[in-house]
């Protein structure tokens, strides 16, 4: 049996709530509709979303909101939990953007969906689609990799492991970081590959700058920007042997259909899987 809507209308479960990046009228209505009307409030930063439901002249009506973020304890997540128990609405929401994008709701949204909760997410702003949006680079493909490591080998190493990933990358950085991590990215990555440091994002002082890895870590090596940072990175241009590509299609096809043998050389050497495909209806049956 269902447990029933709240006296707002709200039905009970765990509300994941998108907020602006920077400037507030960017909040979609149902995010309002629902921060007016859960029985228990979450925040990141307690004072960002008090500030926000100011803005919007949206009353507390005596709720307090509850701090969650990275240095919540586990008994901080059991009391939410606790609240999902009783049948409560809970609205939780990031200091800015999606909640669970580089954010600390994960483990909360885990343990709910554990402990059988309904998870009701509030899309809206994201700076992951918004520098991606700005950043003039390709969008049919891309992957999010979130902060790289602060320590310079682990740093390497991850990126690294990003070269051969097709389509755009889009990572967040700290402003003091940025100067290494381009450094870093323009040896492991490849200095000419075009790439958008997108700064501020919706706020008064926004900026998108576009250029090479090299360019943009030459401009930013003794300079450190202000502000949240997401760094989006274009693909790299894949040079393989032809001779050696035909060999790996073929060698594929001895066990496997066409189409999954085009699939798995397109995924090894990083190219497209349709050119593939047509190569070996080409070949001698």
């Amino acid at each position: 049996m269902s447990k029933p809507k709240n006296d707002a209308g709200l039905d009970p479960g765990l509300y994941f709530v998108a907020t602006p990046l920077g400037n507030a009228r960017d909040i979609t209505l149902r995010a309002l509709d629902v921060l007016r009307a859960a029985d228990v409030l979450a925040a990141e930063d307690t004072r960002t979303l008090r500030h926000l439901m100011e803005i919007h002249g949206i009353d507390l009506r005596g709720r307090r909101i509850v701090a969650y973020h990275d240095h919540s304890k586990d008994r901080d997540r059991a009391a939410l939990i606790s609240g999902l128990e009783k049948g409560l609405s809970v609205a939780y929401a990031s200091e800015a953007g999606t909640p669970l994008i580089a954010d600390p709701g994960f483990a909360l949204g885990r343990a709910a969906i554990e402990a059988g909760h309904k998870v009701w997410p509030v899309p809206g702003p994201s700076a992951v689609l918004a520098a991606l949006t700005a950043s003039g680079l390709p969008t049919d493909r891309f992957t999010f990799a979130g902060f790289p490591p602060s320590a310079i080998g682990a740093r390497r190493k991850f990126l690294e492991g990003l070269s051969g990933v097709p389509g755009t990358l889009v990572l967040y950085e700290s402003p003091r970081r940025l100067g290494a991590t381009l450094d870093a990215a323009s040896e492991t990555l490849g200095p000419d590959r075009d790439a958008a440091i997108c700064r501020e994002l919706t706020k008064k002082f926004e900026e998108v700058r576009r250029g090479t890895l090299d360019a943009l870590a030459d401009f930013y090596r003794d300079m450190a920007p202000k502000g949240e940072i997401v760094l989006c990175i274009g693909e790299g241009q894949t040079v393989v042997d032809p001779v050696e590509l035909e060999a790996a299609l073929r060698n594929a096809m001895k066990t496997q259909r066409l189409k999954d043998a085009a699939r798995e050389v397109a995924d090894q050497f990083g190219v497209s899987r349709r050119e593939l495909y047509q190569m070996g209806l080409g070949f001698d049956q």
